[in-house]
């Protein structure tokens, strides 16, 4: 499965420690792992955390725990009847812990001092839950499907029965009409031997074999026994099937009462589109099946091309409705002359084709394609009577592992051949699974060069946010927000590419044209008789960055510029987990007069412990408290603790992100310093707010 910010874990942490409970879910954090994480203080909360909807994905549950101890945990999750993982978290392993753990039913031991298995172990444990929630999600459609199969069955008029051991275990009413029988109890557990005539017994004992060794032919023709005695000609189609759990074999009997050569004719006149000779559209999505089926399971490659005439309406104006029937049949021809003898046709619509090249990839599957549309495009057709020029529209799909789907196959063939139709017709479109891999190379490729290039030619530019005083005397305050020049001229916002830029390194570099620029617009103002203090976000690779101190220290000196008027902002989960890394930079960092705040405040678990441990300037409520601030009092709420404990700590707090008044007036009244939003002043290239 796919781990990242648009899938949140929601972990319940059962541990004494606030900070241990606060690393590990920062630590999840920074491995990419979006977590909602909650910690029940008693055994009161865990139950009402465990009862609620949705239900936390994962226990972690420390052993050692006397708030609520792993008995206690277990005992809550047994008693809920879910499927909630436990994992415990242990400091050291030995024989006496893994038996406890097995004792007590969780489902592994975390350990504790090691990030990199904590990481590893959650990220199995998810991908295990998921594979068992959807696991039951299938179960209860192939349920669904039985019933309805049942159903069809049922009221099918073709004689179906189910063999087990040779036994029958099933037959539709069909079935047993054409033997003689009133209902199941009469044939059931009956041998499928005793309804074949006497003189064709051998032979069927000799199938019956083949049957159990796995080598069933498809169809067997043989003379049947009625429940009166009588026999009739009859042909029977075996097909592999499971009934209730059980492997058995599906029996589909039809009465013969023709020839057998003109039978095996008029079978292979059922699989043909009388129009066309083509295979018809039931025959060919047999063979689709079979194809994806191999592709998924012996990692093999197949191409599907569906092919529609371009502006068909227009040509059944010119030649009339009468005549639409020749000129499928004139186009069925040229399409059966261009094509190899192992490819697949078929008629799959009303003015459809479908081609399946087996063993094909993504080059032989192109070049098929741009074959047929050349053949259409440079021929003339001839019907009855008239000779016609048209193009053809062709989309495909190269079928692999990847997409070993006959639903999603057709979806996509379907969408590529409505492309080629869109933009003109006269068209190939062929979806390959495997290129989005290469694109995405190519387009992260393109972008550490546009990056690089961006930092040589400095190409990144500012905009300027204003935050606005809730309390107290105006100051001039601004937010400086990274935007990126694109080759046309338009702003590309940072996180289009920070994240291919911490995948190469290059945070390092943004950070510090980040701060350099800031420090220059500092110093440029002062000049100009402006105290103007200046927030700016740094990224965790700073605190590895031992020149940047050095740099701003530079850089202050260069521009004439006040430390004081700089703020970086790191968010508070980095801080957290590069403690000791942010402390050396704060100290750093303020022998310049250089304030240090936190952003993203208030997610963690604990957000104020940590200020126990670092000294922030300033905190940035995160902006999820803003999200319909007006309409949730929980929000509310969580705000006002945060401007409390700050104000008794003596920290400024900030709202950024505010949408409306109604909010603007919730934030006065908790107390908080400052608000920032397109509400009040969208951020901008120009510094001209009046405070």
């Amino acid at each position: 499965m796919q781990f990242g910010k648009d899938t949140a874990l929601r972990l319940l942490i059962v541990d004494d420690s606030v900070e241990a409970a606060e690393a590990i879910v920062s630590g999840l954090r920074n491995s990419g792992i979006a977590v909602r994480p909650s910690r029940p203080e008693n055994e009161a909360e865990l139950a009402g955390m465990i009862a609620q909807h949705p239900l936390p994905d994962i226990v972690l549950a420390a052993r050692e725990a006397r708030a609520v101890p792993i008995t206690k945990v277990m005992q809550a999750v047994d008693a809920s009847g879910k499927d909630l993982p436990v994992l415990m978290l242990i400091d050291s392993i030995d024989d006496t812990r893994l038996l406890e753990m097995f004792t007590l039913g969780a489902r592994g031991v975390i350990l504790r001092g090691h990030a990199d298995h904590v990481q590893s172990r959650v990220r199995r444990e998810w991908a295990d839950l998921e594979a068992r929630r959807a696991l039951r999600r299938l179960e209860a459609q192939v349920r669904e499907t039985e019933r309805r199969c049942d159903a069809l069955i049922d009221s099918s008029r073709e004689p179906i029965a189910y063999i087990h051991e040779g036994m029958h275990i099933r037959a539709n009413p069909a079935y047993l009409e054409i033997f003689g029988f009133e209902t199941f109890e009469d044939i059931e557990g009956m041998s499928l031997l005793d309804l074949i005539a006497p003189s064709r017994v051998d032979g069927f004992k000799q199938l019956l074999k083949q049957i159990g060794k796995g080598d069933a032919p498809p169809r067997h023709e043989t003379e049947a026994r009625a429940l009166d005695g009588s026999n009739f000609p009859a042909v029977m189609e075996f097909t592999e099937a499971s009934y209730e759990g059980e492997a058995c074999l599906q029996v589909i009997l039809r009465r013969q009462e023709i020839d057998p050569e003109l039978a095996r004719e008029v079978e292979a006149l059922r699989q043909r589109d009388q129009v066309t000779g083509l295979l018809n559209r039931a025959t060919f999505l047999r063979s689709l099946e079979d194809a994806v089926a191999d592709a998924a399971q012996n990692a093999t490659h197949h191409g599907l091309l569906l092919i529609e005439p371009d502006h068909f309406n227009r040509l059944l104006q010119d030649i009339g409705l009468d005549a639409a029937d020749s000129l499928i049949a004139a186009m069925a021809e040229r399409l059966r002359a261009a094509l190899g003898p192992d490819d697949i046709a078929a008629r799959f619509g009303e003015h459809q084709f479908a081609v399946l090249t087996n063993n094909s990839d993504h080059k032989r599957s192109m070049g098929l394609a741009e074959s047929l549309r050349t053949a259409f495009a440079d021929h003339v057709l001839e019907t009855a009577d008239r000779s016609l020029s048209t193009t053809v529209s062709i989309g495909g799909v190269l079928i692999g592992e990847k997409i070993a789907s006959v639903t999603a196959v057709l979806g996509k063939a379907s969408q590529c051949v409505q492309s080629a139709s869109g933009v003109g017709g006269n068209r190939t479109d062929l979806f390959d699974p495997g290129a989005a891999d290469r694109a995405e190379e190519e387009r992260v490729e393109a972008w550490v060069t546009r990056i690089r290039d961006a930092l040589d030619a400095d190409r990144f530019v500012m905009d300027y946010q204003p935050l606005i005083g809730l309390h107290g005397e105006p100051i001039e305050m601004y937010e400086a927000y990274l935007r990126l020049r694109g080759e046309h001229g338009e702003l590309v916002p940072p996180l289009t590419f920070l994240q291919i830029a911490e995948e190469h390194g290059l945070l390092w570099e943004i950070d510090r044209w980040v701060v350099g620029k800031a420090i220059a617009v500092i110093g440029e103002r002062m000049r100009a008789g402006k105290q103007t203090t200046m927030l700016v976000k740094i990224t965790q690779a700073s605190l590895q960055d031992n020149t940047l101190q050095q740099f701003i220290q530079e850089q202050l000196a260069r521009h004439g510029a006040d430390g004081k008027l700089l703020v970086l902002q790191l968010p508070e989960s980095k801080v957290f987990t590069h403690l000791r890394a942010a402390q050396e930079f704060q100290a750093t960092v303020a022998q310049h007069g250089v304030r240090v705040g936190l952003e993203q405040f208030g997610v963690g678990l604990n957000s104020f412990q940590l200020l126990t441990h670092f000294d922030a300037a300033l905190l940035k409520i995160d902006r999820s408290y803003m999200e319909d601030l007006t309409g949730n009092p929980d929000h509310q709420q969580r705000v006002r603790e945060i401007a409390d404990k700050a104000r008794e700590l003596g920290k400024i707090t900030i709202a950024e992100f505010v949408q409306d008044a109604g909010s603007m007036s919730i934030l006065f009244g908790a107390g908080i310093d400052y608000a920032e939003g397109n509400f009040l002043a969208p951020p901008g290239p120009v510094m001209d707010y009046e405070f």
